[in-house]
Parts: structure tokens; sequence; C-alpha cells
């Protein structure tokens, strides 16, 4: 069983009980997990995670649901390739790609998904929900066929094809709202509140979103049980951007990297920063919708909600749950951030598809974008280990990139091939 003592108030700190339930009845604030890290520290070792599943649940011990039952397609375990391509054509030597495209719904969602899948199964859930731009409901379809309960995904009506394709495929009940998704949140969580359903992404948000810590602990197994010297992150609502910098600072005071010393849990120490994770966070949005970046830009205390206009629709979300957070994560890591020209996503695409073989959707452009940026500016200096994340799969962003396709034309005959190829454009 989990080693979780309950859920707490990110805000003003009241405590609550383990259940569906993702925001504080007294100050409004958004609810977190905490763990019985004491205990944890006593369980887990590396040799305990490699004896684990090839999936997120070879961290068993770190994450809020029941591992002895999980819904589990085998998410997580993705490659971290060292892109010598890549970093020869932006001057980096210690460039690595965490490619999460590669996932079995082929988006990062599915490691979330599977601990609020799990959970739901727990609690007693028939009904799997969200509210999504479109790889959660991809995961949400995949992960209810799994558990063999129900799905009803919730999308903007404006959805990339290969997305709506790659949800509907699954069999869930697909209800397309005539909106951009910060319009169907919302409409969700009146749903979440009158029917009695497991929205992943709402009254299972707290647990939902430990799932992204998951990427933290890979990249620091595949490295050999070290922490990079930068990461960039494409981001949307925020969470998987703080929870990546939870992970890495779980695994430090864990006594899990090489080099750093764990801490000494109490009963009572439940928050986790260890001052040897030096790690800088660089977020990376979308400039047709980058909330967080401009309020981090401005010095704003706030992040002030926007409307999406961005090609880069899995990003699209104007009103982040996470930005406060993930403003704090930025300054506590010295880190950065960027928000991406609309007319770069698609080159940054193309510069990883050309140099790496990766073919990642628009979020992958930007992160790709984003570090470019942050090479170029003096951010990351050349010796420097990065690691770049990418968290979903071109195929399913199709349209952002129809331009590439010009191929030759020919007869069937020898010397119309020669004529052509010797007088194809460069």
């Amino acid at each position: 069983m989990a080693f979780v003592n309950g859920l707490k108030c990110r805000e003003c700190d009241r405590e609550y009980s383990s259940e569906a339930l993702n925001v504080c009845d007294f100050c409004f604030g958004p609810l977190e997990v905490v763990y019985d890290y004491a205990t944890i520290s006593e369980v887990i070792s590396r040799d305990s995670i490699a004896s684990g599943p090839l999936s997120i649940w070879r961290y068993r011990d770190l994450l809020p649901a029941d591992s002895e039952h999980p819904v589990d397609i085998m998410a997580g375990y993705t490659p971290l390739l060292k892109a010598h391509n890549l970093g020869k054509k932006l001057g980096l030597k210690n460039l690595y790609i965490k490619n999460d495209s590669v996932n079995p719904s082929f988006s990062f969602k599915d490691r979330v998904v599977s601990v609020a899948a799990t959970k739901a199964v727990e609690f007693g859930f028939d009904t799997l929900a969200c509210a999504s731009t479109g790889n959660l409901a991809c995961s949400v379809a995949a992960h209810a066929a799994r558990a063999g309960i129900k799905a009803v995904v919730f999308i903007p009506s404006d959805l990339e094809r290969g997305k709506i394709i790659g949800a509907a495929v699954y069999g869930p009940t697909m209800i397309s709202v005539e909106g951009n998704y910060d319009e169907v949140n919302r409409l969700c969580s009146e749903v979440a509140d009158n029917y009695p359903w497991a929205f992943v992404n709402i009254n299972m948000r707290p647990y939902y979103a430990e799932g992204s810590k998951t990427l933290g602990y890979e990249v620091a197994e595949q490295l050999g049980w070290r922490l990079p010297d930068h990461v960039v992150v494409p981001t949307a609502s925020g969470a998987m951007f703080t929870k990546i910098w939870k992970g890495f600072n779980e695994m430090a005071c864990l006594g899990m990297l090489e080099g750093v010393d764990s801490y000494s849990f109490g009963p009572d120490q439940n928050t986790v920063h260890h001052p040897a994770v030096t790690t800088k966070m660089h977020m990376t949005q979308a400039a047709g919708c980058s909330p967080i970046v401009t309020a981090w830009e401005n010095g704003s205390p706030h992040v002030m909600p926007v409307r999406p206009n961005s090609i880069a629709k899995s990003l699209a979300i104007g009103n982040p749950a996470d930005g406060i957070y993930s403003m704090r994560v930025i300054n506590n890591s010295a880190g950065t951030a960027y928000a991406v020209p609309e007319d770069q996503v698609v080159p940054g695409i193309k510069l990883l598809a050309e140099t790496e073989g990766i073919f990642t959707e628009t979020a992958g452009g930007v992160a790709i974008s984003g570090l470019k940026h942050a090479v170029e500016s003096g951010a990351i200096k050349p010796d420097e280990l990065t690691v770049v994340y990418i968290t979903g799969n071109g195929l399913k962003t199709q349209e952002a990139v129809e331009s590439v396709v010009n191929p030759l034309t020919v007869k069937p005959f020898m010397s119309s091939f020669e004529e052509a190829f010797n007088h194809r454009p460069e």
C-alpha cells in the first residue's frame, strides 16, 4: 500500500484524509499528497527500484496509490538519448533527450493517468473522466479500457484530428465542447460536482499530478543516479514542471543520488527540499499562451489568465493551476522562463526530427526552440549536462508540419527519375 499520510493544503497547511478531493474547503487552496518519508526511507533503495517493473511503478514507494494492483499499460521507463547531432548543432557537448513521446498512448500523460486511474479504482469509482487539450483524453480512455471501467472525456471542439482519433479508438464517451480548454475545464468542474466520476485533473488531481515526479526519478536513474545541470520543460498548467523538481528533491533527500547525503526524516518532516539539488529548471511556453512566463518576466506575484491563441494546443491552458508554484521553482532553482514565438514552434519540430530522428508534437517544438534560446542567451553553457523533455508524439499534430510533404513526382522510367533527382531543389 502507498505510504500516504493524507492531503494538505499548499496555502494554509490544513490537513485532510486521503480522499477524492483537490481544493481546501477553508481557503480554496490546492491540495497535495503528504507522504510518510521516514518509513519510505527505510524501505526504498536503488536495488528495490531496479527490481521493479519497467514502468513508473518501479518507483511505487513514492507514488500515492496501491502498487499491488496498478492500472498499468507500461507507462514510463522511456529512453534518455544522448543527442549528439542536435548537441553539435547547438554547441552542447552533454545534451540528452528524454523521449516521452513513445509512451503507450504517445505522451507523458500516461504517467499521471496511471496513478490517477489506480487511485480511482482504489476509491471505488466506475467512471474515469477528464478535461483535456488532447493527450490526456487519449490516456484516460486507454487506462479506463485497461481498468475495465467507463471513460468520459471532454475536449475543445477545435482539437487536432490525430488526438481525437487517438482517444476515440479506445471507446470512451467523447464530449466536444465549443470553447477553449479553460472553458472545457470550467464545465468539467461543474460536472464533477454533480456526477460521481473520477475526474483525473479535478477531484483526483493531487494524486494524478504525482505521476509526473517519475520524469525526475527516471532521469536521475538513467544518468547513473545523478542530476543534470539543466532541464528544459514545455509547460501548460505548470504541474509537470513543479513535479519534476519535486522528484529531483525527493531522490536527494532519500539518499538515492551519488555524493548526496540523505535527510533524517522525523514524523512531521513531510516537505522535501535538498540544498544539494542545483539543477536549473527552464520553462518554455508558446507565445500564444504564456501566462506563467509573462508573470515571471514582470516579477508579478500572480499569474493573470489569458485567452490562448497558439499552434501548440497541448500547452494552451490560459489559466494554469500551478502557475505561481512554477514561478517559485524557477526562482528556487535559478532557472529561466521563455515564450517561444509561434513561428519558431514548427522549426523546433523539424530541428529535432532532422538531427535526432524524433518526431515530436508542437509542445516538443516549443521545448527545442526554447532550448536553442537558452543556449544562445548563455543560460546553458557548452559543457553543462542538459536534459530536454519531449512530451508528445508528432503523429498527433501532423497538421502543423504538412508543408514538409513535397515529394518529387516522376514517371516509372530511369530517365524521368534522374531528371527530377538531379534538378531537385536544395
